[in-house]
């Protein structure tokens, strides 16, 4: 069902990269409510995945920018103005990587430079979305930043390695940065501590599958789906949330308060 929350909004969605992504459902949502919307990711992520597909479903023009260059989101920003009309009332930063994740380099043997990669890629590249588009005038006033986290962020996950330190900076940048937009401009930034979630970045951590099903039994309400968290971004896309900013919002079926679970006491018990 439609509410129309999104009607006249004009927004830049980042990291969609096939129908598992939070990003993709979020597009989707966001273009039911009403919105008009600019689709942006990496070449490289673009070549792997199916953002073309999106675009043409949902009536999207395709930008392609490195977030970690600052050029590219500075032609982002200026042609998604000239395509839609307008400033920006919404952004969403879906980006997330760690080489050494994918390489298999353990929290004790980093590697520093792939270390300096995961941080630019997955925390300082939310920094540059909003400094460039506060430089470019590119952000309209009331806007929206969303920043998608983890728990890990707060609470130590061994199979999160240099990734739980990227999502300590994304936090961080959200706060920092949303009290400058927000005393400049009444721009909100917020972060979403979302459940583990069968994405096909998430999927690709090992052991992955086992603890999905351990948050499942955590949670009193299970695991929150893409599909919920699409609709909670989209919340915070939309007027009725005006005066929620500098926050870490924990979309996790009550996970992260949870201290045991009866269904977890009885799996120990067997």
């Amino acid at each position: 069902m439609s509410y129309g929350l999104l009607k006249g909004k004009k927004g830049i969605i980042s990291g969609a990269l096939d129908e598992n992504s939070i990003a993709w459902k979020t597009a989707i949502k966001a273009h039911e409510e009403g919105a008009q919307i600019v689709l942006t990711n990496a070449p490289i992520a673009m070549r792997m995945g199916k953002i073309n597909e999106l675009a043409e479903q949902i009536g999207a023009e395709i930008i392609p920018a490195d977030a970690t260059s600052v050029e590219d989101l500075e032609n982002l920003y200026t042609k998604s103005m000239e395509l839609l009309g307008g400033k920006m009332d919404f952004v969403l930063h879906s980006i997330g990587m760690s080489p050494n994740i994918r390489k298999g380099r353990a929290y004790g043997d980093l590697n520093y430079d792939w270390f300096l990669k995961s941080i630019d890629i997955s925390a300082l590249s939310f920094h540059k979305f909003m400094q460039v588009g506060d430089k470019l005038d590119a952000l309209n006033d009331w806007g929206s930043v969303v920043g998608l986290s983890y728990i890990a962020a707060q609470k130590t996950f061994p199979f999160y390695t240099d990734m739980a330190d990227a999502k300590a900076v994304l936090e961080s940048i959200a706060r920092s940065f949303g009290y400058r937009l927000g005393k400049s401009k009444k721009i909100r930034v917020n972060t979403i501590s979302q459940s583990p979630t069968m994405t096909t970045a998430g999927s690709g951590i090992g052991g992955f599958d086992s603890f999905f099903d351990f948050a499942e039994k955590m949670s009193p309400l299970g695991n929150a789906t893409g599909e919920n968290c699409a609709d909670y971004i989209v919340s915070l896309f939309s007027d009725l949330t005006k005066m929620v900013t500098m926050q870490n919002l924990y979309h996790d079926g009550g996970y992260s308060s949870t201290g045991i679970s009866e269904e977890i006491i009885e799996m120990m018990q067997k």
